[in-house]
């Protein structure tokens, strides 16, 4: 009997972190008081003023019919303009697709890029969407393993051993998400060269450029070698930098024959993005920072905090997180060890006792491609943050 669900859609694996969230969500609505580490999501509401480019846009019956599918022309300017005020890369507006949200333009650039049995060097821990995005478009994924001892950052020397004759693509992430490492302009520039010289593509995920702490620095792949223009592809969106997740406006950048073979691909999955999200979008990149410089004070003063906290609890190994809003600790020297009856012989099994015993939710490595680690978002309050740690640290306190 052939089966009733495609075989390529029956491998993808659910959102690890959206999964987590449902069930500290569902947890909470039965009454448990359940703080959730999981969601890579702002706690801050969307700023007024571009709530309020959305109210007077769902009023103009311009934005009651179909757009073009590329997206605004007036927003695509915008983001063409953005990107060089934040990064210094100049593109053109025929260069940027806007999408619906960031994980479509993920799920595109790849889809556009790949052929069947083409490698992507990923470099792990990853974000839990680029595997089933590259499995989609038929790559094959090649991790490139980092680990807390260097601060989750990647080498050439390590990207130079992953590469073979079918490699492509590098994925490159920075600031990263799930362990917040920042590569210095100096090792963003020599892995963009290394790119360069090997005739790779290099797709970069700069979602988390506004958010960096502390000394680092965020260096756009794109600005810092400029040889990769005609093989590099920026993706992007409003939701992080403005607490817009659930307005789902991301874009993709790349060189003009990338961009119109994507916008084709777009044109016949979603058609254009919600007319009324991309003119809250616009009022978005056009204003100012000074939103995100607010949320990025706070979740700096929580990110020292998780850490202190974190790297308090035996057995736990918490590197600094330089950007973006997650911490991503080893938990490797707790496993094996009794704690409550049980010995949890895996992230995935501490993350569910942690749960199941201290209310708490967070991500096991597993997702994330490196067992033994976990990730917490501090985009929580402050005081669910302390809250939440010390019911983890009153538990693991007790392993033995």
């Amino acid at each position: 009997m052939r089966p009733r669900v495609s075989t390529r859609i029956s491998a993808i694996s659910e959102s690890a972190t959206l999964a987590v969230d449902a069930r500290a969500k569902a947890m909470k609505a039965d009454g448990r008081p359940v703080i959730g580490f999981g969601a890579g999501e702002p706690d801050f509401p969307t700023p007024d003023y571009i709530v309020e480019a959305a109210v007077e846009a769902a009023r103009d019956p311009r934005f009651h019919k179909y757009t073009p599918a590329g997206g605004l022309p007036e927003l695509k300017l915008a983001i063409a303009d953005k990107t060089l005020r934040d990064s210094g890369y100049r593109v053109e507006p025929t260069q940027v697709l806007v999408t619906n949200g960031g994980k479509q333009a993920v799920y595109e650039a790849f889809a556009t890029l790949l052929d069947p049995g083409d490698e992507v060097l990923v470099v792990a821990p990853y974000w839990t969407t680029y595997p089933e995005a590259i499995k989609l478009a038929g790559g094959v994924q090649v991790d490139v393993v980092t680990d807390e001892t260097t601060g989750y950052l990647v080498t050439v020397d390590q990207l130079e051993a992953a590469r073979t004759e079918r490699t492509k693509v590098l994925l490159f992430v920075s600031p990263s998400n799930p362990t917040g490492a920042v590569h210095t302009r100096e090792q963003t520039e020599e892995i963009g060269r290394w790119a360069a010289e090997h005739g790779l593509w290099v797709v970069t995920d700069e979602i988390y450029e506004h958010l960096v702490y502390g000394g680092a620095e965020f260096t756009s792949i794109a600005t810092a070698v400029p040889e990769l223009a005609d093989r590099v592809v920026v993706l992007n969106g409003v939701a992080k930098t403005y607490a817009m997740t659930g307005w789902r406006v991301g874009w993709l950048i790349g060189p003009p024959d990338v961009v119109r073979a994507a916008t084709n691909l777009q044109s016949h999955a979603t058609s254009n993005v919600a007319n009324v999200s991309q003119m809250a979008a616009l009022a978005a990149v056009r204003g100012d920072l000074s939103a995100v410089e607010r949320m990025r004070e706070a979740f700096d003063r929580r990110r020292r905090t998780m850490v202190r906290m974190l790297n308090e609890i035996p057995g736990v190994v918490c590197p600094e997180p330089k950007g973006a809003f997650y911490a991503y600790p080893s938990v490797k020297e707790l496993l094996g060890k009794e704690l409550r009856g049980r010995r949890p012989a895996s992230s995935a099994e501490l993350a569910e006792l942690i749960l199941e015993e201290a209310e708490v939710a967070v991500v096991p490595g597993e997702a994330f491609g490196t067992p033994g680690y976990f990730r917490l978002s501090y985009a929580l309050g402050d005081d669910d943050l302390v809250e939440g740690v010390s019911r983890m640290a009153k538990l693991l306190s007790e392993a033995h």
